[in-house]
């Protein structure tokens, strides 16, 4: 195979002696394929016939048909292959100890994006807690990180506003891929499972997804393009407020606005104005959830230059510039969110109460970003011995 060779596809060429006779479930989504657009659930079924036993889904269901957070999917029975479905979003995130108790691996091949609140991590993080209980062995089958493995940005959440889209202190964009992050969590926070983590061949820290040749699935409803996901570590920030991140709009969190805003005034306020990107103004009407049905004027962001583009800082930038345009038209979004009904939404996605507090204050941007320049260096210097692969 030529350029990045996903771990699925390493694990089905080259499975580990472990795998004879093993009884397997398998953690995945739409996103899941091969290179040739095969899902991974039908290759495992066909490759170790009789040993697939059981499958599981995280946020958004197996097929990805569940647009929303708090929209949990059902246990089901999953058509093709006849097998148990068991969702792991919800109220109920790690699985049932029964669901593990006739596996001897659970594998794991989810698509993430390279940023602290996307929900897979969450998953994972649950299910290394409770296979480790029962001493079910875990197998990430590792993928790269679209957005890069060398850029990191954002203040570390603060354990007390650990939640869902945020379980442990990390950075907004920490430049892991899942199977580093796992290991990360098992270092420094003690999840004790026996963990496996099949790397993808052929990736370095500094590919984007465009330059790996693998083939881009949406890994959730509302991230359809690289470009999103490029964006999406500063605009998931918009889910926290009454600002439309463009879900409802082919082109969520890339477009973004609300029918308050003024675009030119705004722009016209971003001091200094944010490196990397182009904001392009736009009107558009979202088919549901906020602003639904309304005209919103706003931006498209629109990355010019990936290295110096600084999305969490970009998305602060524009945040403060709202609040000092638009004080009384501006709302932080009110709980419940991602099950958590007495914390802010905000608070829980930036992981700091005191970020918000200083934008409401008008501290200007780059004042935040050098406060958590220290704790970053230190996240560095910590994930270091978690890395898998090289520059």
């Amino acid at each position: 195979m030529s350029g990045v060779v996903s771990g699925l596809e390493v694990f089905l060429t080259q499975p580990p002696g472990w795998v004879q006779g093993a009884r397997l479930g398998l953690l995945s989504h739409p996103a899941s394929v091969d290179r040739r657009y095969r899902p991974a659930r039908e290759l495992m079924a066909a490759r170790f016939p009789g040993q697939l036993r059981r499958l599981f889904s995280p946020q958004h269901g197996l097929g990805g048909e569940k647009q929303d957070n708090m929209v949990a999917s059902p246990d089901c029975v999953d058509p093709h292959l006849k097998l148990p479905v068991i969702s792991l979003y919800g109220p109920r995130l790690a699985p049932p100890p029964e669901a593990l108790a006739d596996l001897d691996a659970v594998l794991v091949d989810l698509m993430d994006v390279g940023t602290r609140v996307y929900t897979y991590q969450a998953t994972l993080a649950a299910l290394m807690a409770a296979a480790g209980r029962v001493g079910v062995r875990v197998v990430v089958l590792d993928r790269p990180n679209p957005v890069g493995g060398l850029q990191v940005e954002g203040n570390l959440l603060k354990p007390a506003l650990a939640s869902l889209v945020g379980p442990y202190p990390l950075p907004m964009r920490h430049g892991l891929t899942l199977g580093e992050l796992a290991r990360f969590y098992q270092g420094e926070y003690g999840l004790a499972c026996e963990l496996e983590v099949i790397p993808a061949a052929g990736w370095r820290r500094g590919m984007y997804f465009d330059a790996t040749g693998l083939p881009w699935v949406l890994p959730s409803p509302n991230l359809p393009t690289l470009e999103g996901a490029l964006v999406y570590p500063g605009q998931v920030l918009l889910e926290g407020t009454n600002l439309s991140e463009g879900r409802g709009t082919t082109r969520p969190f890339e477009i973004w606005g609300a029918p308050f805003l003024e675009p030119r005034r705004l722009l016209a306020g971003l001091d200094p104005p944010p490196a990397g990107v182009v904001f392009r103004e736009v009107v558009f009407e979202p088919t549901f959830h906020k602003w639904q049905g309304q005209p919103c004027r706003g931006f498209q962001l629109h990355v010019t230059d990936r290295a110096a583009f600084k999305p969490y800082a970009t998305t602060l930038a524009l945040l403060r510039a709202v609040l000092r345009l638009h004080p009384d038209a501006f709302a932080w979004r009110q709980p419940p969110y991602e099950y958590e009904t007495e914390r802010l939404p905000f608070d829980l996605l930036t992981g700091d109460v005191a970020l918000r507090e200083a934008l409401e204050r008008g501290v200007p941007v780059p004042e935040l970003e050098a406060a958590w320049q220290g704790e970053l260096a230190d996240f560095l210097v910590r994930r270091r011995p978690y890395l898998l692969y090289p520059q």
